[in-house]
């Protein structure tokens, strides 16, 4: 049995494979129209979601399946304290597969620990979204017919946007890609993104001019600055316009260069872009329905297999230091391990298997 809770889960071939299915999809939906009849996806999204929650559910839909869950967790048993470890042991006496959202970094890899069905992260906190950025990469595929020699450029909240984190570890394993980060030094991409891009040689340039930028790329990733990843209001007042995508922008920009953004949009590209051919956002939710009925498909395919150990292969710390990160679902959780693996071993440098904080020794 499987669960997708990072990218990396995924193999490139794997990758590859869902973009084929998706493809096919796209091509033949009466083939798919029954094939996970009998079926129920759980939508546990803890975490307010239009986007990503319906095309969950719509996929399962048009899939055959059935849909259980709830879009508010002031409406489970969470509101009276029961862990997510709990939470998954129970649904998966319900269900055949889990999509999870959680405002905590690492829940869903917590539920997939604990449950006895497939688990999805579908967004936890400000770490990963993996089904967003394969919707990411099946639009870019379909714009572009193919995923390498690519330079593509992320301009916004690169801090705190898990799509650009999720989407840049994905790309880096692709041949030919350059990446150029465009955002306020107060919002650049963490080290770990960073260091995944030194180690697969993928070159980068950090820059804070987004109009200086735009005639080299090929894809531009747009991203709102969330309020709801600030712990200081004031901070996010300060940071929340800092790049406005405006047609005037777009004169220099490649004339086939394809604009993405996860949504939802706030006011970073001006709705006259939407107009444009090179406008590619709402392409991006049709995708990820195309991409999350594959991967649903994948997972329940594999249902029979054995349970993956996410520790296995992993130079480990157990319970000999804290996460620091109070995002981190290590803080609420019940009795659950302070795991962290080495990363670094010629620094001693650890990171928090749930959240990915940095820890030295």
């Amino acid at each position: 049995m499987r669960s997708v809770i990072d990218i990396l889960d995924l193999s490139v071939e794997e990758i590859n494979g869902l973009i084929n299915t998706a493809m096919d999809i796209i091509a033949n939906p009466d083939k798919y129209s029954s094939a996970c009849k009998g079926k129920k996806l759980a939508t546990l999204f803890f975490e307010p979601s239009t986007r990503t929650r319906l095309s969950f559910e719509s996929a399962m839909y048009e899939l055959g399946g059935q849909v259980i869950g709830f879009s508010d967790h002031k409406n489970s048993s969470a509101s009276k304290g029961e862990s997510v470890s709990d939470t998954a042991k129970v649904i998966s006496c319900y269900a055949d597969i889990i999509a999870m959202r959680h405002y905590q970094e690492g829940a869903p890899l917590v539920a997939s620990m604990a449950a006895s069905i497939p688990v999805i992260n579908a967004g936890d906190g400000g770490h990963l979204h993996p089904t967003q950025t394969l919707a990411d990469l099946l639009t870019i595929y379909r714009e572009k017919g193919r995923l390498s020699d690519l330079t593509v450029g992320f301009c916004g909240d690169l801090k705190y946007g898990r799509t650009v984190h999720t989407l840049i570890e994905a790309l880096c394993r692709y041949t030919g890609i350059k990446i150029v980060l465009i955002s306020p030094k107060e919002l650049d991409v963490p080290f770990y993104i960073k260091k995944c891009m030194n180690e697969a040689n993928v070159p980068y340039e950090e820059v804070d001019d987004l109009e200086k930028a735009l005639p080299d790329l090929d894809i531009l990733y747009m991203t709102r600055v969330q309020k709801e990843r600030f712990a200081d209001v004031a901070e996010y007042e300060r940071l929340k316009d800092s790049y406005i995508l405006t047609a005037d922008k777009l004169e220099n920009a490649k004339s086939d260069m394809a604009i993405l953004h996860p949504l939802p949009r706030v006011n970073e590209i001006s709705v006259k872009i939407d107009e444009d051919k090179r406008a590619c956002y709402f392409k991006q939710v049709l995708n990820g329905k195309y991409m999350r009925m594959a991967l649903i498909l994948k997972l329940l395919s594999e249902t029979k297999g054995e349970k993956v150990d996410v520790k296995e292969g992993k130079t480990l710390l157990v319970n000999e230091i804290k996460c620091d990160n109070p995002k981190c679902i290590t803080t609420t959780e019940q009795e659950l391990d302070q795991v962290f693996k080495l990363v670094d071993s010629e620094n001693n440098v650890y990171r928090c298997l749930y959240c990915e904080k940095k820890a030295k020794m």
